[in-house]
C-alpha cells in the first residue's frame, strides 16, 4: 500500500518534469520563428490597430482588447507551428517513442504556448500602465486572466496540431478559418452591449470574449458577464480543448501505427 500510494504521488511529477523538458525545448527552437512572429504577434497588433484608430476609446477598453488578442493569437499559433515542423524534421517521432507518456508531450506543448502568450501579453499591458496611465482595478484578477487565457488559447493551437500534415501553413490556414470569426464575435471590436441576442449567442461560444471581458473587469472594474462566469467559462474551454486535444492526437498515433505496420508487412512480404 506504502507503494503504490508512493508511486502515485512521484507519477504527476514525472508527467511534470518531462512536460517542462518538453516546453524549454519549443520554446528554444520553435517560438521565436518568423512565422510565430507573423501570427502571433505582428498579425493581431497591425489588425487591432486599423480598428483602434480615429476611434475615441477609453485606455481601458484598448488594452484590455490589445491583451486578449495578442494571447488569443500568440498562444495558438506556438502549437500549431511547432509541431508540424517537428513531423517534417522527424523529430515528432522520435519524441512519441521516448519514455514519455503522451500527456507530458502534449502539456509540455501546451505550456510553451502559454508562456509565449503570457510574455507577449504583459507588454500591452505594461506600456498601458507606463505610458498612458492606465489604471488596474485588480492585479491578482489580471494575473488570473493573463493565466487563465494563455493556457485556454495555447490548448485550442494543440488541438488543431493534431491535423497529420508536415506543413504549418496548412494548420494555420484552418486555425485562422476559427480564429478570425472568434475575433469578430467576442466583443473587442464591437461592445457586447450592442450586439443584440443573436450577438450574444455568437459571443457565448467564443473563448475569447470571456478572456476579454475579463480583462476590462480587471483593470477597469467593469465587465459584461462578470468575473465568476469569466473564470468559469475560460476554465470550461480549455477543459474541452485540452480533452479534444488529447483525443485527436492519440487517434492520429494509432493510425500511424497501423499504417507503419501494413507497411512493413507488405515490405516483408514483397523481400
Amino acid at each position: 500500500m506504502d507503494m503504490a500510494s508512493s508511486e502515485v504521488r512521484i507519477r504527476p511529477v514525472r508527467y511534470l518534469t518531462a512536460a517542462w523538458a518538453v516546453a524549454r525545448k519549443d520554446m528554444r527552437i520553435y517560438y521565436f520563428r518568423p512565422g510565430n512572429l507573423m501570427f502571433g504577434v505582428l498579425f493581431p497588433v497591425f489588425l487591432f490597430f486599423s480598428f483602434a484608430v480615429g476611434r475615441d476609446l477609453p485606455v481601458e477598453i484598448l488594452i484590455p482588447g490589445l491583451t486578449a488578442m495578442a494571447m488569443f493569437f500568440g498562444s495558438s499559433s506556438t502549437g500549431a507551428m511547432a509541431i508540424p515542423t517537428e513531423r517534417k524534421t522527424k523529430t515528432y517521432e522520435r519524441l512519441l517513442v521516448a519514455p514519455i507518456h503522451p500527456i507530458s508531450i502534449l502539456l509540455g506543448q501546451t505550456l510553451g504556448g502559454f508562456i509565449f502568450g503570457a510574455l507577449f501579453a504583459s507588454v500591452p499591458i505594461v506600456l498601458g500602465i507606463a505610458w498612458f496611465g492606465m489604471p488596474v482595478a485588480s492585479s491578482p484578477v489580471l494575473v488570473l486572466a493573463i493565466a487563465l487565457s494563455s493556457f485556454t488559447f495555447s490548448t485550442l493551437g494543440i488541438m488543431f496540431a493534431a491535423i497529420p500534415t508536415e506543413s504549418p501553413g496548412d494548420i494555420m490556414m484552418l486555425l485562422n478559418f476559427v480564429r478570425l470569426p472568434l475575433l469578430f464575435v467576442s466583443g473587442i471590436f464591437i461592445s457586447l452591449d450592442d450586439v443584440g441576442d443573436i450577438g450574444l449567442v455568437l459571443a457565448a461560444i467564443s473563448p475569447l470574449t470571456y478572456s476579454n471581458d475579463l480583462l476590462r473587469w480587471a483593470v477597469g472594474g467593469t465587465s459584461y458577464f462578470g468575473p465568476a462566469i469569466d473564470v468559469l467559462g475560460i476554465i470550461l474551454f480549455a477543459i474541452v480543448f485540452l480533452a479534444l486535444a488529447l483525443l485527436l492526437h492519440e487517434r492520429v498515433r494509432k493510425s500511424d501505427r497501423t499504417a507503419g505496420k501494413r507497411k512493413r508487412a507488405k515490405e516483408a512480404a514483397s523481400a
